[in-house]
């Protein structure tokens, strides 16, 4: 009987469609999974960098406070120096203060505290005219500063008086409710004394280029009318040269002693007063920058009163006594900046301070910046 072989069975090669569709679902769960873990560590890196911001921010607030603090050490030591004035070439202003007193070896810059570090930088108020008790001349005189012509200048100094004073009587070219509620939006005149500066925006004829400044308004700091006389050539003159590009924000404050201290007053707030002309302002700023002809330096010349402006070449006694009641050599109010770091973190803060004593200076207001 004769067998007959077997024959091999074919192998069959063709593919089961549910297969692929697997393939692709666990493709698709793969790249959702990836797609959430990248999501998730994400969250977790911006959650990470929000709490460090967190304790960081509570850090720098306190950094900010013990500068305002430093300050408030500072400006109240500075008065048991038994010196009679306050001037650039003191330790409050940046000066190098003098040697072996008490602040010898205190500084404002740079100030290592926990995980941060602070600097900070004081200004006196009494540098600038209080807006508050100026008069109607000095702010013309103001406005001429900063190239105003005559008739915008008296229609700003009676508006701003209006905004002053507490009647609805309207001066010659100045401005009450009846101007104001024709606005747009419309408001009220204050009929009270400013509380911050900017409030001249507010006020009729005073526009963002008088308040800030042309410098400001395009991203350049102001120049200051000081110029060195020795640097002046022949055949040119101090309106030549000076060329203040400031603003009313420059001349001005809120909050101060009514007084201007003659020892910190830059060129331009000088030429605010009665009868000094740009070159006697100039004069000025020469005779308090002493031989080394720089400010805040060993050897300024400290204006112990205003009659030692006699002193200064072709300043008339008349004028002396002109501007005496304008003018003194001490500062009460200052303004404290305070920058504080920690680590990558900074933040900026501002405080205002009232020196009624050395044992007695107050915090008007701390803020950020």
């Amino acid at each position: 009987m004769q067998i007959s072989p077997l024959k091999p069975k074919k192998i069959s090669r063709a593919c089961n469609p549910q297969s692929g569709i697997a393939l692709i679902i666990v493709m698709v769960v793969i790249i959702v999974l990836g797609t959430m873990t990248a999501g998730f560590a994400w969250f977790m890196k911006v959650e990470m960098k929000l709490a460090n911001n967190h304790l960081s921010d509570s850090e720098l607030e306190w950094l900010g406070r013990s500068g305002v603090e430093l300050a408030r050490y500072v400006v109240g030591q500075q008065l048991n120096l038994n010196q009679p004035c306050d001037a650039l070439n003191q330790k409050w202003a940046g000066g190098p203060g003098q040697t072996n007193d008490l602040l010898e070896f205190v500084f404002l810059d740079n100030n290592e505290l926990g995980n941060g570090v602070f600097s900070v930088s004081i200004t006196d108020n009494e540098r600038k005219m209080n807006i508050n008790t100026a008069t109607a001349a000095l702010m013309e005189n103001a406005l001429t500063v900063l190239g105003a012509d005559a008739t915008l200048a008296s229609t700003i100094s009676d508006s701003v008086l209006d905004w002053r004073d507490t009647d609805d009587n309207a001066k010659l070219s100045g401005a009450e409710d009846e101007y104001y509620l024709g606005l747009d939006p419309p408001y009220y005149c204050k009929n009270g004394p400013l509380d911050d500066i900017s409030e001249l925006l507010m006020i009729q004829g005073v526009t963002p280029e008088l308040y800030y400044g042309i410098a400001r308004l395009e991203g350049r700091s102001p120049v200051s009318t000081y110029i060195d006389p020795d640097e002046v050539r022949i055949g040119d003159s101090y309106e030549d040269e000076n060329i203040f590009e400031g603003g009313l924000m420059d001349l001005f404050c809120t909050l101060s002693s009514g007084t201007l201290n003659i020892n910190t007053a830059p060129a331009e707030v000088l030429q605010m007063l009665p009868g000094i002309t740009p070159e006697i302002a100039n004069e000025i700023i020469t005779y308090r920058r002493g031989l080394d002809d720089m400010e805040g330096t060993e050897d300024d010349t400290m204006i112990t009163g205003v009659a030692m402006l006699q002193q200064i070449p072709g300043m008339p006694q008349t004028l002396v006594q002109q501007i005496g009641s304008f003018c003194g050599v001490r500062s009460t109010v200052f303004e404290v900046e305070v920058r504080a770091r920690v680590g990558e973190q900074e933040r900026v803060f501002s405080s205002m301070l009232h020196r009624v004593s050395a044992r007695d200076v107050r915090i008007l207001y701390f803020q950020w910046k």
